[in-house]
């Protein structure tokens, strides 16, 4: 018996499976069975030259497969029935049959059919394509086809070899031709008869035609000349010029900034990551990963960026970078996740540093010479920076690109993006500067400084004053330097923060020796006695008395009167913000039921956002959140909020309140406060103030719908005194709510105290339990009229005569100035003015609560009453003692911000009359106030002074008055001045052109507008002033014909350069190096060549100080390391402020104000005032001054070039 035949079965279902996914053609296909001849419908894939057939599309194995290989494939017939046809075989007729026929006798075809005879033509076709043999065929032809064109190719080189060699024989041919036609032609020259010449042409002829030809050829170039000319000095080629300027800065700047992130991941990422993988690691994985988050991803970033363009200059003249920044834009989500982790990654720096090995291993790294004495903080800012300059950079790009260019489109995309981007840098570097800034000074301070790694001290003021020897004994606290000691005067390098001052002394490197004087244990007496005369006012003292040690006094003296209320002001502030111990504050204190902080927390209006104000997570000199953006009614209401008043966010209010607002809106506000407190304070500030608890403090507020809790504070009614039968009585006082009889009232009743003036009360003795509390309605004036009979007719004739009745007015007088007193003498605190003074006997800290003081003052004002008389105030009287207060507290407020505003700002008065007799009238009428007390009078009394005393600034010299000066017959030259006067004098002439600026030029980038003139005169006149000294430099050089004088005059200004470095105006160094560096000066070499070695290298020192490169690094390490007096360069601060403002705008999209760019906008400007105050101890000379101001001297730079052509004419090319 013949056996089946055998097939690998498991190989056929594989390719079965293979066919349902990747079958050639796959369908359902009605089969002809050859035992019943009938129809089914099978699914039918057609894999290579196999077809397989399934029970259905879902059928696992296959029920068949058919190989086609050598069979033909055709359409075939209907076929036909019986002559009786129904209609189910009509449709049938219609569908499209076709047979696979096989190619040996006795295999019965395959006879299938389809229903669309589009499908039926691809199954067939398909079939006929599934033949291996067919296949063999086709790629025999085409390697036929290759092996013939291989063999037409080989044979076309072989001919191009032979036309190559031809073609460099007839080259030859052609030179060897060309030799003997020239030598033909000198033999006939040589052998052509004299004769001959009388054949040629007329000699005028050929002499018309000479002169033809050279005015066709003149007239060409003329021409060409012309249109050159015309398009170099065209706005097209002007644009070409800028557009290729900026992206070759932009090259440069790009290749610096992958320099700085290659240092940042090599010098610091990995050898941290290496050190904590070691046995005793000095910081964590985790540490590493939080401080450098993304850092060596974006150096990968920018390193593709770029190469990419370097590969567009390679293209130069035609430079398209739209492409690049398309490459850069899907990457920014790796910039914003570095940006939000930025301020977590320098707290958490701040924490590293900490610990001292870590701190040590970091000061190694720093010391590499590639970090250029660069700290890692300095490192991780960088990329912050980026994203701006890349904004700047299109936005100029733009500006010099047609709106028809190619990439203006992708440009535009990319900026937009970008400054979305920006936005959020901005507010992260804003809410990180201070802690940059903590850590530079702590790491210019040789012993290091704990509490600038508390990332909650905020910075506040710096600058040098000058200790005054003192008459205590000892030294300052437990301090191991002699430098420091009290007896010796000297000049002192001073910090403030909010939470210390850093009294430090400038060693000869540059680093700062430190004493620590924490705010809290402090206060200032802003002239101490008898030393007004001596010092000039100019003195102020501070008192420190530590908890484990003597107290002991510093004596410092200000540069100027405005530069010791500055100084004063801000210490003063920094003290109540740390304390709390504002006037309101301290009285509520101890009967509040939550404590100051607490009562801040519960107001949401201060740390949770709204439509109107948006807060960063980063906390003020208050512990509150600072503001990030703002409206301008959220912003004047925080000036105003008589809870507390941060340091920080009044200064840099006071620098930007120009850009967002005007001084008449301020004022107006500060007058509503005084005039109408009750009505400018928000409800909830009040209702939160008098949240107090004298019976139930185990209870919590009211809910708040209580129709107490809404209800609106308007204007404050009139006030009434009840008639008794004793006018004056000792009374005791209990402080309470506004709100409702729940949280309690303000009481102020009787009690039996002696009429000692020296009784105290004591709360837990003494309280009468018969006394109730009336709620405090401001509405609706007295809920009880029977307690004040006359109220109606009196309010209606003078709302405010009961509230100035003689006998009220002194008790309540007595009460708030005893108040003070007493709480003065307990924690030393200074309000309402900088020049108060201590009573000799208060040398101790006092025990008296602040409650208590009211009992004191009450009994001192009273004469006694008989014990267990009762007596007491009626609801008028609480509601008028509440309103006294929150008015005091106003007044102290609005004193305290004009204190500062005019302290600090005096400018803005000078160029403003209207805003400087506003305030006169604003203060005239607050001394007319009947219930002002002594020290809000002082206070006021001095705010008047400052105002009406001239011009503090009358004492300096100005430009103007130099320039009037300048009447001297013969002007000095240049050999007779030394290069000391020269130096001293340009020092003194800068110094006085940058101490003019008005800070309000620095707001706005007036200086980029087409009317800069107009906006920003002091700063064009500025930038006029140093072009006019480098102008005089360069020309001083070059009047000399001679190369030895040349050289000797380069010399001498190297000179005055270095002592100009010396005296730290770096201004006028940058003025003479850039002069040195002009093409016409620095082409001459053989000038050059005689100017000595030592000359060379002071300049190569002196240019790298005040280099351009990394943001002028150099120049900021060098001006952070010197005191004042100093002059640095404008330029640097106004690129830093043009970074700022290009970067984000002044308001956002729902139009509030951008405080946080306001905050870095103030910080810079308060670092240029803190070198404007300081002035130079220099004699104004006039010989030299004439000078150096003499524009005679200067020549333009185009004769400057002609000049030194003639000197030293180009070389032959």
């Amino acid at each position: 018996m013949q056996k089946s035949v055998r097939y690998n079965e498991g190989h056929a279902l594989y390719l079965a499976v293979l066919a349902r996914k990747e079958g050639t053609k796959r369908g359902y296909l009605s089969k002809k069975t050859a035992e019943t001849s009938r129809w089914h419908d099978k699914w039918f894939a057609l894999y290579q030259n196999v077809l397989f057939y399934f029970e259905s599309e879902q059928s696992a194995r296959p029920a068949g497969m058919y190989m086609l290989e050598g069979c033909t494939c055709e359409r075939a017939p209907a076929p036909k029935g019986a002559s009786a046809v129904s209609a189910k075989e009509a449709a049938l007729d219609k569908q499209y049959y076709f047979t696979v026929l096989f190619g040996h006798e006795g295999q019965k075809p395959l006879e299938l059919r389809c229903e669309e005879e589009a499908d039926g033509e691809e199954w067939v076709e398909a079939i006929h394509q599934a033949s291996y043999s067919d296949i063999l065929i086709e790629r025999e032809v085409l390697m036929q086809k290759y092996i013939h064109l291989v063999q037409i190719v080989e044979t076309e080189k072989i001919s191009a070899n032979q036309l190559r060699h031809q073609l460099e024989d007839q080259d030859t041919e052609i030179e060897r031709l060309k030799s003997e036609i020239v030598a033909l032609n000198k033999t006939k020259e040589r052998m052509r008869p004299y004769q001959g010449n009388q054949e040629e042409e007329d000699p005028d002829i050929k002499k018309i035609k000479k002169v033809q030809s050279f005015m066709r050829g003149w007239l060409c170039r003329r021409k060409w000349k012309t249109i050159v000319q015309d398009y170099i000095c065209s706005p097209h080629a002007e644009s070409m010029r800028k557009r290729n300027q900026i992206v070759f800065n932009m090259v440069e700047a790009e290749s610096e900034y992958v320099h700085q992130l290659y240092i940042l991941v090599n010098c610091f990422l990995r050898p941290l990551r290496m050190a904590a993988s070691s046995k005793k690691p000095p910081i964590s994985h985790d540490d590493v990963s939080s401080v450098f988050l993304n850092s060596e991803t974006i150096m990968f970033l920018h390193e593709i960026f770029h190469q990419g363009l370097k590969a567009r200059i390679a293209n130069w003249p035609t430079l398209i970078l739209a492409d690049l920044f398309d490459i850069l834009l899907p990457m920014l989500n790796i910039y914003q996740e570095f940006v939000r982790n930025h301020q977590y990654s320098l707290q958490v720096l701040a924490n590293c540093k900490q610990n001292r090995d870590f701190d040590k291993l970091l000061k190694q790294y720093e010391a590499n010479p590639a970090c250029e004495g660069r700290m890692l903080e300095t490192f991780l800012t960088y990329p912050m920076f980026q994203i701006p300059r890349y904004i700047i950079t299109l936005h100029e790009l733009l500006a010099h690109t047609p709106h028809e260019h190619v990439e203006r489109k992708s440009l535009e995309f990319a900026k937009s993006k970008l400054e979305e981007l920006s936005r959020v840098m901005h507010d992260e570097v804003s809410d990180t500067e201070n802690i940059r800034k903590n850590l530079a000074i702590e790491r210019m301070i040789v012993e290091g400084c704990d509490i600038l790694l508390d990332t909650s001290q905020t910075f506040i003021r710096q600058g040098t004053l000058i200790q005054v020897p003192s008459v205590e004994r000892g030294k300052l606290s437990k301090v191991r330097l002699g430098s420091l000691s009290l007896k010796k005067e000297g000049e002192r390098q001073c910090f403030l923060f909010t939470k210390h001052f850093l009294i430090c002394t400038r060693s000869s490197g540059g680093k700062l020796h430190l004493l620590k004087i924490s705010i809290c244990n402090c206060f200032v007496l802003c002239e101490a006695k008898g030393s007004g005369q001596v010092f000039g006012h100019l003195d102020f003292k501070i008192v420190v008395e530590p908890a484990d040690a003597p107290p002991f006094t510093i004596v410092l003296l200000a540069p100027s009167r405005q530069e010791k209320a500055a100084w004063t002001s801000d210490i003063s502030q920094c003290v109540d913000n740390i304390r709390c111990n504002g006037l309101m504050t301290i009285v509520f204190e101890e009967n509040s039921k939550v404590t100051v902080p607490h009562m801040i927390k519960s107001d949401a209006r201060l740390h949770k956002d709204d439509i109107d104000i948006c807060f960063s997570k980063t906390l003020n000199s208050c512990k509150v959140p600072q503001i990030r953006y703002a409206s301008v009614e959220r912003l004047l209401e925080r000036l105003t909020d008589l809870r507390f008043l941060s340091i920080d966010f009044l200064n840099t209010f006071l620098h930007t309140y120009r850009i967002f607002t005007t001084a008449a809106v301020v004022l107006e506000k500060l007058s509503d406060i005084y005039k109408r407190p009750f009505t400018s304070i928000p409800v909830r500030s009040l209702e939160l103030f008098f949240a107090t608890n004298q019976n139930n403090r185990g209870e919590h507020l009211a809910d708040a719908k209580s129709p107490h809790l809404c209800r609106k504070f308007s204007s404050p009614p009139p006030l009434s005194l009840s008639r008794t039968s004793s006018p004056v009585r000792t009374r005791k006082l209990s402080l309470s709510s506004p709100l409702n009889s729940r949280i309690g009232a303000l009481d102020l009743s009787t009690t039996s105290l002696a009429s000692s003036p020296t009784s105290t009360y004591s709360p837990a003795t003494s309280p009468p339990p018969t006394l109730s509390k009336v709620p405090l309605d401001l509405s609706k004036g007295p809920s009880s009229p029977e307690q004040s009979p006359g109220f109606a007719d009196e309010n209606s004739e003078n709302p405010r005569i009961e509230l100035c009745n003689k006998l009220r007015r002194s008790i309540r007088r007595g009460i708030i100035y005893t108040i003070y007193c007493v709480i003065k003498g307990c924690c030393f605190a200074k309000k309402c003015g900088c020049a108060g003074t201590r009573e000799a006997t208060d040398n101790s800290h006092c025990s008296v609560s602040p409650a208590s003081a009211f009992a004191i003052a009450t009994a001192a004002a009273g004469h006694g009453s008989p014990p267990g008389e009762p007596s007491g105030f009626n609801n008028s009287e609480r509601t008028c003692d509440k309103e006294f207060i929150i008015r005091r507290a106003a007044t102290n407020r609005v004193l305290n911000v004009l204190r500062h505003w005019v302290s600090k700002h005096s400018q803005d008065f000078e160029l403003n009359n209207e805003l400087k007799m506003n305030v006169l009238n604003l203060l005239e009428e607050v001394l007319r106030d009947p219930d002002l007390l002594p020290q809000e009078r002082k206070a006021t009394a001095n705010i008047l002074r400052a105002l009406s005393q001239e011009d503090q600034d009358d004492t300096h010299l100005k430009i103007e008055d130099i320039m009037q000066m300048l009447e001297c017959p013969k002007p000095e030259c240049f050999e007779t001045l030394s290069a000391m006067e020269l130096a001293e004098q340009i020092t003194l002439l800068d110094h006085i052109v940058f101490r003019s600026i008005p800070y309000e030029e620095f707001l706005g980038q007036g200086w980029m507008k087409l009317d800069k003139n107009e906006r920003t005169p002091y700063i064009m006149k500025t930038s006029q002033h140093f072009n006019d000294m480098s102008n005089l430099v360069a020309s001083q050089i070059m009047n000399y014909a001679d190369v030895g004088s040349r050289a000797n005059a380069i010399e001498k200004w190297v000179a005055v350069a270095d002592i100009c470095r010396c005296l730290h105006n770096y201004n006028g160094v940058l003025e003479i190096t850039s002069a040195l560096n002009r093409s016409a000066i620095y082409r001459l070499k053989k000038t050059w060549a005689k100017v000595s070695k030592q000359a060379k290298a002071l300049m190569d020192k002196l240019q790298k100080t005040v280099s351009s490169e990394g943001r002028f690094k150099n120049l900021r390490e060098t001006l952070k390391n010197c005191n004042p007096p100093s002059v640095p360069y404008l330029g640097m601060y106004l690129t830093d402020l043009a970074f700022i403002e290009e970067g984000t705008p002044n308001f956002t999209e729902e139009g509030l104000v951008n405080f946080s760019k306001m905050r870095m906008i103030s910080h810079i400007i308060r670092e240029i005032r803190q070198f404007q105050q300081t002035s130079y101890r220099i004699e104004y000379q006039q010989k030299v001054t004439q000078y150096l101001l003499d524009k005679s001297l200067i020549i333009d730079e185009d004769t400057l070039y002609e000049l030194s052509l003639k000197i030293e004419p180009r070389l032959p090319a």
